[in-house]
């Protein structure tokens, strides 16, 4: 590989915000600062939507404290997009490069934004414009092939667990059915967070639903009844993106004139309807009189603050510095992690994958984290999950003691 040039640098910061994308942001300015190379460092404002209007700020010009602030900071620090770029698109933004004289590529997002970073390196080696591209993992639903897990899953599970610790504790307190709708469109890591904070047998959620399993709402709702037959109250965590068994989600089938976005996805997330259509089933069962609630959890899940992972937020920030450390002797990649140890022992390197292998890909939970009848969480996921999360808080309730 030829020798690191010496120009500008940028990095944006795409797709949905999470917990944790500013650590990476931050990793990037830091490592960045290290390397002579790197003359300036530009953030685009709004992501290749910035891009392409030219349209960035100096990040080398901020201080220690300030990035600390940010790394602390949920959100994206300097704006985001749901912008899908194509060629032409991807051409316009290589001109403003050529202008600036940027020739390293920092990209913090999901599959698509790797796909980006993939097209504009593809588009800049045919033009015979040195570029160096780097696609930095970024997204709460864990969907992302080759790296073990993703920088966000881990604090927005937190967030799912400490959530579901409290609407637990609400439903003993005042029993009755509660259903809590949680984001993951095509993958059910998200959804499946929310039991690492059972502590006791009859700790919910009872019974979780992910879009790997499809289910009947005959199914849906008979398991709903038989929990709450047995316990006298019953809590569920359903995935946004749960479908029928012919494969259609329920969140589409309800939806009349379905909202789609850039990347022609349904909008799951924007509404109540799902959850309010499940409430509605089981109430219908359980009839008018029994205590029958729903939430949508929507965006809350991405950007709450004081809640970050310890884990997922050093890992953020070690994927922006690697990123920049791989583009001083590559071409392009994309970082990804590799888990060395688990438990108590958890620990995980970092590595360099193909762009490729990345891009426009989905991963989807292993049979092995979902139980057997479609509705449940196994041990595997908790031992896999519960180290990128951390501690947990520790609560008590009394109503279950021995009366006297």
């Amino acid at each position: 590989m030829a020798k690191a040039p010496k120009a500008n640098a940028v990095v944006g910061q795409s797709g949905g915000p999470t917990g944790v994308i500013n650590a990476s942001l931050v990793g990037v300015i830091e490592e960045a600062n290290k390397h002579p190379e790197i003359e300036n460092l530009y953030g685009a404002i709004h992501a290749v939507a910035g891009m392409v209007k030219n349209e960035f700020i100096d990040l080398k010009k901020l201080s220690a404290e300030t990035l600390e602030v940010v790394a602390a900071s949920p959100s994206s620090a300097i704006g985001t997009s749901r912008d899908k770029p194509n060629e032409e698109y991807c051409a316009n933004i290589l001109e403003v490069f050529k202008k600036r004289n940027i020739r390293y590529f920092f990209y913090i997002g999901g599959n698509d934004s790797a796909n980006t970073a993939y097209i504009l390196n593809t588009m800049a080696d045919e033009a015979n414009y040195d570029i160096r591209a780097f696609h930095i993992p970024k997204t709460v639903d864990n969907d992302l092939l080759v790296t073990d897990h993703c920088p966000g899953f881990g604090t927005a599970a937190k967030f799912e667990a400490c959530a579901l610790i409290g609407d637990d504790l609400d439903n003993r307190a005042l029993p009755g059915v509660k259903i809590g709708v949680i984001m993951g469109r095509h993958a059910g890591f998200l959804t499946a967070a929310s039991v690492l904070g059972k502590k006791r047998d009859d700790d919910g959620p009872h019974l979780v639903y992910v879009p790997e399993r499809p289910v009947s709402m005959e199914k849906f709702v008979s398991d709903v009844v038989g929990v709450f037959e047995d316990l006298k109250r019953c809590v569920v965590a359903v995935s946004e993106g749960i479908c029928d068994v012919d494969g259609v989600t329920w969140a589409k089938k309800l939806a009349e004139q379905a909202e789609v976005d850039a990347h022609g996805n349904v909008q799951l997330s924007g509404t109540g309807a799902l959850a309010d259509f499940l409430a509605g089933q089981v109430k219908a069962k359980l009839g008018p009189k029994k205590r029958v609630r729903a939430d949508t959890f929507g965006y809350l899940q991405r950007s709450y603050p004081g809640i970050q992972s310890a884990v997922d937020v050093d890992e953020a920030r070690r994927c922006g510095r690697e990123a920049v450390k791989l583009a001083m002797e590559q071409d392009n990649g994309s970082v990804a992690i590799r888990r060395t140890g688990n438990g108590k022992d958890y620990a995980a390197e970092l590595f360099r994958t193909e762009l490729s292998n990345v891009a426009e890909k989905t991963k989807s939970m292993p049979d092995e984290f979902i139980n057997a009848e479609g509705n449940g969480i196994t041990d595997a996921f908790i031992e896999y999950a519960l180290p990128l999360v951390g501690e947990l808080p520790e609560t008590e309730y009394l109503g279950n003691c021995p009366k006297v």
